[in-house]
């Protein structure tokens, strides 16, 4: 169902708006310092740029498109929470992702191992700008990028960089990773249909055997690296109706996430396969 237009509210305006602000502040800058401490370990160099488009499968710009799209997302409709009018709630939010993502390609740019990279910054503009574009036509989100992991053996073969712990690997296993595009199938659908609403098709996106982007270090250890495309249904949490607050908070957090399900794979190994309960 499309939103309809907020009307403002000067009462919540002024009490809501600097409350978050000051909210956002602290938890961003928070997090940049967690991350530096976290990820960028080692000595740090002058800001140079890298071209790391052919790395990784292209796997880490899905991540950015992903993180920039549900940053934009959350800050959209706190905005409309604290009562901005809609239009401006989605011009002020919509390219929060962008400007919350970017400042990491610093980090990335003084790292000898790394170096700032335009195809990430094209990657957290696209995401907001996706983000923006779905609000604009359609008051909601009808496209939603969700993201899956599980546990790979290839970060046991290169743990300083894809992860020694569960955590880590999270961040840096791009083998563990995949991406989805899940489609409300019910917002395109009359009301008297009887497909059920919280049922959407996914399609998913992946690569495996990435623990090296020198393919001839990789086939050193018998790797080759190679895609995977998923075809799938997805559990749409914002569908399922509920009373509790609470609820409706965990599923609106937990909505950016793809659920086990049986998937069918293509990949230009195997051909096509048929993944059981798949992350």
């Amino acid at each position: 169902m499309r939103r309809p237009p907020s009307a403002p509210d000067s009462a919540h305006l002024g009490r809501r708006l600097p409350l978050l602000a000051g909210g956002l502040a602290v938890a961003y800058t928070g997090g940049l310092v967690l991350l530096s401490e976290a990820w960028y370990t080692g000595p740090r160099t002058p800001l140079h740029w890298f071209n790391d488009w052919p790395e990784w499968k292209q796997l880490d710009k899905a991540g950015h498109f992903w993180g920039a799209f549900h940053e934009s997302r959350g800050a959209v409709d706190m905005l409309r929470w604290t009562g901005l009018p809609d239009k401006q709630a989605i011009w002020y939010g919509g390219f929060v992702g962008f400007l919350l993502q970017s400042p990491i390609e610093l980090l990335d740019g003084r790292d000898p191992a790394y170096g700032a990279s335009a195809t990430d910054l094209a990657a957290n503009f696209l995401g907001s700008a996706a983000l923006v574009g779905q609000q604009l036509t359609w008051g909601e989100v009808r496209l939603m990028p969700k993201y899956s992991f599980h546990t790979t053996r290839y970060a046991q073969l290169r743990p300083n960089v894809l992860g020694k712990s569960l955590g880590e690997q999270y961040l840096k296993d791009y083998n563990g990773h995949t991406y989805w595009l899940c489609a409300d199938l019910a917002a395109w659908l009359p009301a008297q249909s009887p497909w059920p609403k919280w049922l959407q098709p996914a399609v998913g996106y992946g690569a495996q055997q990435m623990v090296y982007n020198d393919p001839s270090r990789n086939a050193a250890l018998g790797l080759r690296a190679y895609r995977q495309y998923y075809l799938t249904l997805d559990i749409n949490l914002l569908r399922i109706p509920t009373r509790s607050k609470l609820i409706r908070r965990v599923f609106y957090v937990a909505s950016i996430f793809h659920l086990p399900a049986p998937a069918l794979e293509f990949n230009n190994r195997r051909g096509f396969v048929v993944r059981g309960l798949y992350w």
